[in-house]
């Protein structure tokens, strides 16, 4: 077997068979096909996507090429849920909790920020003492106990992916919706779980910025997922503004405090709550799913929720306290407001620029060693559709240091579009696809 008559049948639209894949894929993660050869297969992959049967072959070998996690000695149904990254998308915080105070299993291994979209390993360790460092015994021994534990993921869960994001990243094919599907569901079909919910964002702030884009996506890991004899269902939800109104880890923390005490935003709350229903239901807590929409809203209603995300904080070393009082948490020492140049309607806040500012001032990453501030970000003041007075406040940014400031404001100035008549009004869950 030749690795380059592989790219060649790759390039020409031919289908490989799972020998050829693990051949590929063992092949580069022992340095025996060099990096040269997998970009010109990747390329190769990117224009010509693959099948189903190569799709759920090269998730499989890549699944297989560490550790797959046995929870089988934790008793109850084990559901995650991913996001493919958003703007201010802190839903993994307030879905969890709500899903294990009904009763599900959530191994939540979560990832960090890169770019403009945030990472919730960075949102929990702004919590004071917060760590996402467990052990793999650690994190059976609190699903046991508390039925919900978050880690970052260990260098034994798919490591063949890691390989190939990094040199994805480098050759321009991150956006291949089948290298994709196939990176998400082998680092999340590796965590042991019996079911698993996907919310696939659309729009300027999200990595897919067309629907039918995101559809293919969301068909794509639904599919590796039944292949593999799991339960998963997607959402494609809108990420044409912010979700919530803050953007920025500690900032993001306050608002997921306050929408488990019941005073979150209603975007916020609306797209949380669907989802731990989703979750619930795949959980085998209810038969159906309107009935798990009455036990997710229940569980926040009720404070259980809340009670247990503060339980899992102080369980993974943080200080619980600090969710009641915000200042305890990472605070600015600046801030400045953005005012609107004119009076009228919102029509539309670029999510993308939210996003990038927010990382230009500390709170994300443009390279994977970048430190990150944890206080810093934008809260909006202002959703698309409202009324807006000329000189009003559309935002404020928090920041520690004026490096990039100007250029932050600029960005999130520009973000904003005021226009004389108010917009359409968005849904904000647009398709579910199982």
């Amino acid at each position: 077997m030749r690795t380059v008559d592989l790219i060649l049948r790759k390039r020409g639209g031919e289908e490989l068979s799972v020998d050829e894949i693990q051949y590929l894929i063992n092949g580069y993660t022992t340095g025996e096909i060099p990096d040269y050869q997998m970009s010109a297969f990747l390329m190769a992959t990117y224009f010509t996507g693959m099948t189903d049967r190569e799709l759920s072959s090269f998730t499989d070998v890549m699944m297989a090429s560490g550790e797959v996690l046995s929870l089988g000695d934790v008793p109850g149904v084990k559901v995650d849920k991913h996001s493919t990254g958003g703007v201010g998308d802190k839903t993994s915080l307030i879905c969890a909790p709500i899903a294990a105070a009904a009763g599900v299993v959530v191994p939540m291994i979560s990832g960090r920020s890169l770019g403009h979209t945030g990472g919730t390993l960075d949102k929990l360790e702004s919590i004071p003492g917060f760590r996402t460092d467990l052990t793999l015994d650690q994190f059976r021994a609190q699903l046991s106990q508390l039925g919900l534990a978050f880690m970052g993921q260990s260098e034994e869960i798919a490591p063949a992916d890691k390989r190939l994001y990094v040199l994805r990243d480098v050759t321009g094919t991150v956006e291949s919706i089948s290298l994709i599907a196939s990176s998400i569901m082998s680092k999340k079909m590796a965590e042991g779980l019996d079911a698993l919910v996907l919310d696939v964002k659309v729009g300027d702030g999200a990595f897919m910025k067309k629907q039918v884009d995101a559809r293919r996506l969301a068909a794509a890991m639904v599919g590796v997922g039944r292949r593999l004899d799991k339960r998963v269902q997607a959402l494609i939800t809108d990420m044409h503004q912010p979700l919530g109104y803050a953007v920025g880890n500690a900032l993001e923390v306050m608002e997921v405090s306050q929408t488990l005490q019941k005073a979150g935003p209603a975007d916020l709350t609306r797209l949380s709550l669907e989802l731990s229903a989703r979750m619930i239901h795949l959980g085998k807590v209810t038969s159906t799913l309107d009935e798990a929409r009455k036990v997710a809203e229940d569980k926040l209603m009720d404070g259980s929720a809340y009670r247990k995300f503060k339980q899992v904080v102080e369980a993974q070393g943080g200080n619980p306290q600090s969710l009641d009082r915000f200042e305890l948490l990472p605070n600015a020492t600046g801030m400045r407001e953005i005012l609107s140049p004119r009076a009228g309607f919102v029509s539309a806040i670029k999510a993308e620029d939210i996003g990038r500012a927010s990382a230009m001032m500390g709170a994300g990453r443009s390279r994977k060693e970048d430190v990150i501030d944890p206080a810093v970000g934008v809260i909006l003041e202002v959703k698309a559709g409202e009324k807006v007075e000329s000189g009003s406040v559309l935002c404020r940014l928090y920041y520690t240091s004026e490096e990039n400031l100007d250029e932050a404001a600029d960005l999130v100035e520009d973000a904003f579009r005021i226009s004389g008549a108010r917009p359409e009004e968005r849904e904000l869950i647009l398709e579910v696809v199982s």
